[in-house]
């Protein structure tokens, strides 16, 4: 009979029914995912030091307990990046960074200072900046002088200098730690050009991850150092909570 659906004569679909206001479905797509992460860096007199943990989280997977957030940059240059957020984005933009500190290498004959590298990482990302690249980038080096420096990105390039900084997923349990012990902000008697010494930046560095892990369930595993002089780049690897 008509009307009646049968095997040899299937029911058509039925068409959306708008008429009590539903109103259209809209579906979403997100190219990005968040490993999270978080990076550190401290620069002083003669050196700097960045540091990440090595926690790869995917929802609540960990996908890698070993997996650094640290990027050397240039031949035989002394600039370190640091980054988290989504993995697939963090390696095309630090490929895409390695490859131009190379090209300026063979060009120059030279590394890249890390205000040039700095520069161009702005640059890149802003680029970029209507499909941005989701990563939390600080750049630390040494400057002409041979004094620490760090940059802190947004994630569309806006890029300021400082001489620490954090980020990545437990910024905000970190940079309040930084602005109190190593800029001396919030305290009765508190010297702002005072600067650390290295072993004393380590410490705090290895504090506040363990302070970190006990909150943010995204960090963890190890801290991965790697500490900028004018004799090259020094790493180190210290253990943290794996729960």
């Amino acid at each position: 009979m008509l009307g009646l659906s049968s095997p040899l004569m299937p029911a058509k679909p039925a068409l959306p029914d708008y008429s009590a206001g539903a109103g259209p479905v809209e579906h979403r797509f997100n190219p990005y995912s968040n490993n999270h992460g978080s990076v550190v860096a401290i620069g002083g007199s003669d050196y700097v030091v960045i540091a990440s943990d090595t926690r790869l989280p995917s929802g609540y997977s960990i996908m890698s307990r070993t997996q650094s957030k640290l990027f050397p940059l240039g031949e035989g240059g002394r600039s370190v990046l640091g980054s988290s957020g989504c993995w697939a984005d963090i390696l095309t933009l630090t490929r895409l960074l390695e490859t131009r500190a190379k090209m300026y290498w063979h060009e120059h004959a030279k590394p890249m200072s890390t205000g040039a590298l700095a520069q161009m990482l702005a640059t890149i990302l802003y680029s970029k900046r209507f499909f941005p690249y989701y990563t939390h980038n600080i750049l630390a080096g040494l400057d002409e002088n041979g004094e620490g420096v760090v940059y802190s990105y947004d994630p569309v390039g806006c890029v300021e200098k400082f001489k620490f900084g954090a980020a990545g997923t437990a910024c905000s349990l970190l940079q309040p730690m930084l602005d109190n012990q190593v800029g001396k902000m919030n305290l009765a008697h508190g010297n702002p050009e005072a600067q650390m010494d290295m072993e004393e930046a380590l410490n705090l560095i290895h504090d506040l991850f363990v302070s970190a892990t006990e909150r943010e369930i995204n960090t963890g595993d190890s801290i991965h150092f790697k500490i900028v002089t004018k004799n090259g780049i020094e790493e180190r690897t210290i253990g943290l909570r794996k729960d």
